[in-house]
């Protein structure tokens, strides 16, 4: 059973969300803000986070890229992310925080479902975002 993590700090959209994508291969979580994804992300076993990009005071992008940078010194497990853009302009935003899809909130129930089953059925494994090997010095050791 795949994990879909839902963060926004709107009930309404976390509730259109999870009708949207309620499942029997899908189980569905609820955050409300950027330290509690965070915190469930280094948990572990989540699949796929659906992140709101205007979430309280740590935005999407913030709250995306801490999840990248957490990833890359091995904090936490590499998880797929699906903004939820305001606007079509919003893709940049996106793209630039590390999310591997987005949705324009207004086309939420027909492709949210198609995407969060895709996404959450395999995980997103991206190398870019392992640490590199970093030698100092020699490595003779007298």
């Amino acid at each position: 059973m795949a994990i879909v993590l839902l963060a926004s700090d709107l009930a309404s959209l976390r509730k259109e969300l999870r009708t949207t994508l309620e499942g029997p291969d899908l189980l569905i979580e609820e955050v409300a803000n950027g330290p509690e994804v965070i915190a469930r992300v280094e948990e572990g076993g989540v699949d796929l986070v659906v992140l709101d990009l205007q979430i309280g005071t740590m935005g999407g992008m913030a709250i995306c890229m801490e999840l990248r940078h957490e990833e890359s010194y091995g904090a936490a497990e590499p998880v797929a992310v699906l903004m939820l853009l305001d606007r079509r302009p919003d893709v940049f935003l996106a793209r630039r925080s590390g999310a591997e899809g987005f949705l324009v909130k207004r086309s939420i129930p027909t492709a949210a479902k198609r995407g969060a089953s895709t996404a959450a059925r395999r995980r997103v494994r991206n190398e870019s975002l392992r640490p590199s090997t970093v030698r100092v010095g020699s490595t003779d050791i007298q």
